[in-house]
This record gives structure tokens, sequence and C-alpha cells, in this order.
């Protein structure tokens, strides 16, 4: 399967208009926003989990990331409460799911095959000052990509030009990027070359966003 999967064109995507799917696990369905594989897949995607409901066992081949939107994601490891944001590089195993239910946006195959950095990160607590109406918290940064958290302010200008492209999810609020509009649960990716030059809406802005990645996009060498 391919979705959206041309890295040299700008893609937006508006997650809430979209249908759930089923998952092959029962009580698991996901919204796809980009994708190259069946199963196995370098893909990038919202994922809800029914209360009481969890995917079988399984090691991560090509590694995941994930940010936590709403409730309590669970695995062995412990609990995840919604502002988390995860990495779970290749060879790492889990059982997850939650109990009370929760939603997830998640990222499969594209770490570094070397990657061996696992960590857990509360996002708003590594805010700072990042310019005019705007904090920003580094997630994760290596040669590969640049992960971020980003919180601005109604009306804040938002001005990233960076190589590799850009991708960013908008966790809460709204923002304005090429004449169109954003809201909670779009999703913009912008292929290399092309800048980032967005408005935070009236109420603000919270954004995830990784850059420079669009370099290594390829599908999985399964």
């Amino acid at each position: 399967m391919e979705l959206n999967s041309d890295f040299s064109q700008r893609v937006l995507v508006h997650s809430d208009e979209m249908e759930w799917q089923a998952s092959p696990s029962a009580g698991v369905e996901r919204r796809m926003l980009d994708r190259i594989g069946g199963e196995v897949a370098r893909a990038t995607t919202i994922v809800r989990f029914a209360p009481g409901h969890s995917f079988s066992a399984h090691t991560h081949g090509g590694g995941e990331e994930f940010v936590v939107l709403d409730g309590i994601f669970q695995d062995e490891h412990g609990d995840y409460p919604a502002g988390t944001y995860v990495r779970n590089p290749p060879t790492t195993r889990h059982t997850p799911g939650s109990d009370g239910g929760c939603t997830i946006f998640v990222k499969l195959w594209q770490f570094d095959p070397a990657d061996r950095n696992q960590f857990r990160k509360d996002m708003a607590g590594a805010l700072e000052p990042a310019g005019p109406g705007l904090r920003r918290a580094t997630l994760h940064s290596d040669a590969r990509e640049n992960v971020t958290y980003l919180v601005a302010d109604a009306g804040a200008a938002i001005e990233v030009d960076e190589p590799g492209g850009i991708e960013l999810l908008v966790i809460d609020g709204a923002l304005t990027e090429g004449g169109e509009a954003l809201r909670k649960g779009s999703w913009l990716r912008l292929p290399e070359g092309v800048p980032l030059a967005a408005v935070a809406g009236r109420a603000g802005a919270k954004l995830w966003m990784k850059t420079g990645h669009l370099r290594f996009a390829a599908a999985p060498a399964v």
C-alpha cells in the first residue's frame, strides 16, 4: 500500500474528517496519514485504543515513536498520559494497550537502524522561550532529524526553514499556513526546500514538529 508516499509534494490532511479503520487487533482503530508497505510499513498514523483493548506483544524492527494525544497509553513499562512523547528504537519490545482508552499519533519504521536511544518525555515540561509568542521543547535531535513541541500564542508567527523537509501535527488550537486553516488533528508535510510560514489562531496553537527526516524516507527493509 502507498499513501501520500511522494515526499516531494506538500500534503495536508484534516484527520478529523477521516473514517476510523479497523486494525488487525480488535478494539484498535486507525487513521492512516502516510504509508509505504502492508502491515509492516513505513507509516504515520493516528491510532485509537478502545477501553480495555491492546495489541499483542511485538518487537519494533524499524523503531516506533509516538505522542499520546488523549487518555493514558499503557504497556509493561508504565503508564503514559496525554502530552507524553515516546521513542522505542529498533529491537525494543512491548505490549501496548489502554485500560481507559487512548489516542496516539505514531510513526513506524523511520529510525536509524543503529539507534538504541529509548526514552519518554513530558513535552510541556521541557518548554523554553523561542521568540515572540513562542515556546519550544526539543524532544529529540540527531544527525537525521529534529523533533520539537511548539506552543504559540494567538497571532504568533511560526517560521521554520530547515533542510530535509518539515512535518507537523496540530495537537490543539489552530493556525493558518499557505492560505489554508489547520485545526486540531490537522497533519501537514512540506517537502525539502519548502519553508513553513504560519500564524497561530485566536486561541493559539500547540504543535508536534519534525524536520530533516524526509531525506531518509524509504520503504522498510523487511
